[in-house]
């Protein structure tokens, strides 16, 4: 499913019409929440994305402190595959990818959320430095000061920030040997051609000897991929609507989630799973200095989550400047997990 740093979805909502926009910047209003990477661009983006023809939520703003929680809680799912084949793959395949990245690394995790995924191969990796780097830095915090209490001998540093657009890594953390940590098929929530500048930017950040181990969702069936994001507990539903509650209180809307509904479905003709957010009956929605009205039917796009076939995956990281040096799936469920080393 879902990255914490991704750029707004696309706008390719339906159901969605031209609706009335007030006075939509108003940034002056704004009340920043520290649990969130919030800065002057926040406001100014959010009012972007509501005030399109398609209305949007990048999906970033998922991730307060209950929506981490919240996804935390989607990982527990039985419909939601992603986390326990990466899970598998990494059981099965973890001393390999040791020896494939090499022991001792500067381990760079993106979307660190609770670090789990990182710890378990701490064994294996053995890193010199851990960077643990998320949206949601009270969430972020809590995890690595649990974490530090059991690997005291390794280096850690928290990291709170937005690198949806950018990249650039603090003195303090070690240029050598960086291996950039990006499991759970978060990539599928840029756009190809976004994945592709994105993983760019990782790559100018590698150095000559770096590189980055990476799970990635493959295409199967659609009845799997809707159900992994569209959960007969409604946990996904309460995930999606919670963004409703957390832009309440970064502009001060009044967003209503009983009056909304979450849509998730796979769209074969995009090639990536969507998550929207539907009106129920009209809404209106105001915040200071301004507002728009939501007709009934009318979505938010609030994710998009591409899926890609393997070998399309290893293009688009030797477009990007690494050499895949080695592949490893789960043969009962299509997903991959690649570990692509710094091209020379």
């Amino acid at each position: 499913m879902i990255a914490k740093t991704a750029t707004s979805p696309g706008q390719g909502a339906s159901g969605a019409s031209a609706a009335r926009m007030i006075n939509p910047m108003m940034t002056s209003c704004i009340t920043e929440q520290p649990d969130t990477l919030a800065n002057a661009h926040v406001p100014a983006e959010l009012f972007d994305g509501l005030g399109a023809r398609n209305a949007t939520i990048s999906p970033k703003f998922l991730y307060d402190a209950l929506g981490s929680k919240l996804f935390e809680a989607i990982c527990e799912l039985p419909e939601y595959y992603p986390t326990r084949t990466e899970a598998a793959i990494f059981a099965r395949h973890g001393a390999e990818m040791a020896r494939v990245a090499g022991i001792g690394s500067t381990l760079v995790d993106l979307g660190a959320g609770n670090c789990a995924k990182a710890a378990s191969l701490f064994p294996l990796l053995r890193p010199s430095q851990y960077v643990a780097i998320d949206i949601s830095t009270e969430f972020l915090h809590d995890a690595l000061n649990r974490l530090r209490q059991r690997f005291p001998h390794i280096a850690m540093e928290a990291l709170g920030l937005d690198f949806s657009s950018g990249l650039e890594l603090p003195g303090d953390v070690r240029a050598e040997k960086r291996l950039f940590f990006y499991p759970g098929s978060s990539l599928g929530n840029f756009t190809p051609p976004e994945a592709r500048a994105f993983l760019r930017r990782l790559r100018r950040q590698c150095g000559p000897d770096g590189g980055l181990l990476i799970g990635i969702d493959l295409v199967k069936d659609k009845a799997v991929m809707d159900a992994a994001y569209d959960d007969a507990l409604g946990v996904t539903a309460a995930f999606n609507l919670n963004v409703l509650n957390h832009v309440n209180g970064l502009i001060g809307s009044d967003f209503d989630i009983r009056g909304w509904r979450h849509v998730g479905f796979y769209n074969e003709a995009m090639g990536r799973v969507e998550m929207h957010l539907e009106a129920k009956t009209p809404q209106q929605v105001r915040w200071p200095g301004g507002g728009r009205d939501f007709a009934a039917g009318e979505r938010i796009h609030t994710e998009n989550s591409y899926k890609y076939r393997q070998a399309d995956a290893i293009s688009l990281l030797e477009q990007a400047g690494f050499e895949a040096t080695r592949v490893w799936t789960d043969p009962h469920c299509p997903f991959a997990v690649i570990h692509a080393q710094a091209a020379g």
